[in-house]
């Protein structure tokens, strides 16, 4: 081999070398070179955003005074809880007579509790006269404490209503009521409720 061709190939070689520390001293330095290789997740990552926290304060519901599971009461245990009258609407979906009841022409300040189970089903505040002798209600006490089924055995279709946690039979709903805030009518039988007055109302309420 020629020798200056010798001599270009070794100063080149040495040129070559020279530049690669350079440039690794150069990246050391100001953190140009490998920095994926030396940082870890947190620092390459953006910071994650804060959550947003609820300024709302959590509220614990008590736990009720008594345990039963009321759906679990046999028939011949609520015979003995109920009066004849009251087991025979309330647990054989029988009917009052219209104007018989004591709550029908009832204008007191309070609520209505379910007769067997004592669910808070209906407020005073809602109650209205329908002219039909029982009590009228446009809405219940709570939506989540009534459930509703349909009822043909007068050979018409009609709603009937029913307290949740018992199943005690109330009455019916009707939508005929046009002059009421829901258009509609709870039309139930006094024997299935037992009156209490306002001030009762928020504690048992908390409870429920």
């Amino acid at each position: 081999m020629p020798r200056k061709s010798l001599l270009t190939r070794r100063l080149f070689s040495t040129i070559s070398f020279s530049r690669i520390l350079a440039l690794g001293a150069f990246g050391r330095t100001f953190g140009v070179l490998g920095s994926e290789s030396h940082l870890s997740a947190s620092e390459t990552e953006p910071a994650a955003t804060p959550s947003r926290q609820s300024t709302k304060p959590v509220v614990k519901s008590k736990k009720r005074s008594d345990e039963i599971d009321y759906l679990r009461v046999t028939e011949a245990e609520w015979k003995k809880r109920l009066s004849p009258a009251q087991f025979d609407v309330a647990r054989k979906h029988g009917t009052e007579r219209a104007f018989s009841g004591k709550y029908h022409n009832d204008k007191k300040d309070g609520a209505y509790r379910c007769v067997c189970c004592k669910t808070l089903v209906f407020d005073s505040q809602h109650k209205f006269d329908s002219g039909t002798g029982w009590p009228s209600f446009w809405q219940p006490f709570d939506q989540e404490v009534i459930g509703e089924s349909a009822d043909d055995t007068l050979g018409y279709p009609r709603t009937e209503v029913h307290c949740k946690r018992c199943n005690a039979h109330l009455g019916h709903v009707f939508n005929d009521a046009p002059k009421t805030p829901t258009g509609l009518r709870y039309c139930i039988n006094s024997v299935c409720l037992v009156f209490v007055s306002r001030k009762e109302v928020d504690e048992i309420a908390a409870e429920q």
